[in-house]
C-alpha cells in the first residue's frame, strides 16, 4: 500500500484546496469510465476524500453511489454482502472502530439500504456509532448529531431506524446478538428521562435471533467477468 501512486487526474485533484463539479467529470471520463470496479478505485476515491478540505455539494452523492454500487452490486455475493466484505469495508472507514466522517458514515448506511442481506456486524457497527457520539463524542455521527445530551433525540430514533429497517417487521424488530448487545449498550449511556418516546417503543419491539438467512460462500472482491453469464 505503501507504492501507491495516484494517477491523473486524481493525482492533480489531491493536490486541490477545492474538489469542484468540473474535477468529478475529469474523474467519471479518465480515472472511473465504467465507474468503480477495483479494490484501488476504492482506495483513489478515499484518498481524494481525505486530501481536499473543500468539495463541492455533489462530491457526497458521487461518493456514497459510486463506492456503494462498487461494494454491493459489482463485488460478490453480488446484490448482497457477506463478513469478508463487511470486514473489508469497516477497515476502510473506521478507524479502532469508529468512523472517521459522516460522508463515510453516509456510505455505510447507503450500503446497509441497498443490501438484501446485511450481516449482524454491519448494523452492530452502524449502531455503534451513535453510543460512541453519546458516550464519547466521538465519530462520524457525533459531528452530524444536532443535540449534544445524555438522551435519544429524534434525529437518533430516525438513525437507528434506517440501520434496523430491513429487520423490521411491523411493530417487530428481529435483532441478532451484536446488535442486540449494541442497543443495549446504547440504552446505557443515556438518561432515560432524556430519551424520545419512540426509544421505548423500539426496545419494546426487540426480537432476539440467533440464526441469520443462509449465506452465499464467497471471497471478498471477486470481479465480475463482463464476458461471462452470471448464473
Amino acid at each position: 500500500m505503501s507504492e501507491f501512486r495516484l494517477a491523473f487526474p486524481a493525482c492533480v485533484i489531491a493536490g486541490k484546496h477545492r474538489l469542484t463539479v468540473d474535477d468529478i467529470s475529469l474523474l467519471r471520463k479518465h480515472s472511473f469510465p465504467e465507474g468503480i470496479r477495483t479494490p484501488d478505485d476504492v482506495v483513489v476515491m478515499l484518498a481524494l476524500n481525505n486530501s481536499c478540505p473543500e468539495k463541492c455539494p455533489e462530491w457526497n452523492s458521487f461518493f456514497v453511489e459510486q463506492l456503494a454500487a462498487f461494494i454491493v452490486n459489482y463485488s460478490y455475493p453480488q446484490g448482497s454482502l457477506d463478513e469478508i466484505n463487511v470486514a473489508w469495508l469497516m477497515r476502510m472507514v473506521a478507524t479502532d472502530g469508529v468512523v472517521n466522517s459522516s460522508l463515510e458514515l453516509e456510505l455505510v448506511q447507503h450500503v446497509i439500504d441497498i443490501a438484501t442481506y446485511v450481516p449482524d456486524e454491519l448494523r452492530a457497527f452502524a449502531l455503534d456509532q451513535l453510543r460512541l457520539a453519546i458516550d464519547q463524542k466521538i465519530g462520524g455521527y457525533s459531528l452530524m448529531r444536532a443535540v449534544e445530551r445524555r438522551g435519544i433525540s429524534r434525529q437518533d430514533i430516525d438513525y437507528v431506524m434506517r440501520v434496523l429497517r430491513g429487520v423490521s417487521d411491523g411493530g417487530c424488530i428481529n435483532v441478532q446478538p451484536m446488535t442486540w448487545n449494541v442497543l443495549m449498550r446504547i440504552g446505557e449511556a443515556t438518561l432515560p428521562a432524556s430519551n424520545h418516546p419512540r426509544w421505548d417503543d423500539i426496545m419494546a419491539g426487540l426480537r432476539l435471533v440467533e440464526h441469520a438467512e443462509p449465506q452465499r460462500r464467497s471471497r471478498w472482491l471477486r470481479i465480475v467477468d463482463d464476458n461471462i453469464a452470471v448464473a
